[in-house]
């Protein structure tokens, strides 16, 4: 894994396939770990941002991939710091369970990028991101934790820079 370089964070985004909807009983075990689940990624080391719905707690109303489609949106300083969050805390539970409350993706759900220190990756841009992924492979532009690539390889594929520009 690579260490942030040049002034450069590591975006996220994932999206899930709700087997119910939020308020269906069946999920309601997901729904009460989003609280505790969403506090240790604020506190975590080298966590920057998450999208949260305005005047929410998560981002779980916003359906911007679908009606049943719920996002993950974060920034974080390292590659280490968000595999160590995703892996190593008590998010690996939740992850354990995903199958209880989400559809199996047979497409890529997860993709990584590189941005400029202090820029927020909007929803469109981390969309934009996974499709790419989805379409091409992993790339300096959109990869995953298994295809990861540098920033400093970003950045000399011109991926960093295009970033401040969306």
């Amino acid at each position: 894994m690579t260490a942030s370089a040049h002034g450069a964070h590591l975006a996220e985004l994932n999206i899930a396939t709700l087997l119910h909807p939020l308020d269906d009983p069946r999920i309601a075990p997901f729904v009460e770990l989003l609280d505790p689940v969403n506090a240790s990624a604020d506190g975590a080391p080298g966590f920057v941002w998450r999208l949260v719905e305005e005047g929410a707690d998560d981002a779980t109303a916003l359906r911007p991939a679908g009606e049943d489609v719920i996002v993950n949106l974060s920034v974080w300083e390292t590659q280490e710091a968000l595999w160590d969050f995703t892996y190593r805390s008590g998010h690996l539970e939740v992850m354990r369970r995903r199958r209880e409350w989400f559809e199996r993706h047979v497409k890529a759900h997860m993709v990584l990028w590189w941005v400029p220190a202090g820029h927020l990756p909007t929803v469109g841009e981390a969309l934009e991101r996974l499709a790419d992924l989805q379409s091409h492979g992993p790339s300096p532009r959109a990869f995953t934790f298994t295809s990861s690539f540098t920033a400093a390889e970003a950045e000399a594929a011109g991926h960093l820079e295009a970033a401040q520009l969306t």
